[in-house]
């Protein structure tokens, strides 16, 4: 049983906004963003993506103001029904 535990164990990731020293997310560095988005248009969560809770917030608000401004979909790519 033990030896399952250790296997399922998460490593910690480092957040990427903190390595590299960055304190604001611009919401029109649309590049930057699109790396946090799922192929269909989803915020990928946090113990997923490695950020810290605080630049995790800010890249959901960034994202959500490049969506209100129309630089990046709301929705991603849908499966059509054949």
């Amino acid at each position: 049983m033990a030896y399952d535990r250790e296997r399922l164990k998460r490593t910690k990731r480092n957040c990427s906004f903190c390595k590299n020293g960055i304190a604001q997310l611009d919401y029109k560095d649309v590049d930057t963003l699109k790396q946090f988005l799922t192929e269909y248009g989803r915020i990928t969560p946090r113990y997923i993506n490695g950020n810290c809770a605080k630049h995790q917030r800010m890249l959901a608000s960034a994202i959500k103001r490049a969506r209100f401004m129309a630089l990046l979909p709301y929705v991603g790519a849908i499966h059509a029904e054949e």
